[in-house]
């Protein structure tokens, strides 16, 4: 993960508590295709993203037909996302179906930032046809 850095809240021989992704990192496998200034604003703004333990997602996670399988989702696939390639993408899909699957290509991982007009067209899209 390059530049990347674990942080240990709960002490150095424990698992880690958060993550936080580094600025090369971002630059070469997140925003690779975005503008250079929304890369700069990514990195002065980025967090620690805390780290869960399979028995907290467990504990908080509760899915069910009737709380998450009745909301209709749609899955937006990056052509270049470099953080989850295509065969990951393929594979949540294949796991949990979404109602429909659409592509922007020539996009990066941040394709509200790589791909703005084209995410815009098909969130407008959706939307109709999911009123």
């Amino acid at each position: 993960m390059m530049d990347s850095v674990y942080s240990y809240g709960d002490g150095p021989n424990r698992p880690p508590t958060a993550f936080v992704f580094g600025p090369r990192f971002l630059a070469s496998k997140v925003y690779q295709l975005s503008p250079p200034e929304d890369l700069t604003l990514a990195t002065l703004l980025m967090r620690p993203v805390s780290l869960f333990g399979e028995k907290d997602i467990t504990d908080e996670l509760k899915l069910s037909e009737k709380n998450y399988g009745s909301v209709k989702r749609v899955f937006v696939m990056s052509e270049k996302d470099l953080v989850g390639n295509r065969d990951f993408q393929r594979w949540m899909i294949e796991k949990n179906p979404p109602d429909r699957v659409v592509e922007i290509e020539g996009s990066d991982h941040m394709v509200m930032m790589s791909k703005p007009l084209e995410l815009w067209a098909h969130l407008e899209l959706i939307a109709q046809y999911y009123p």
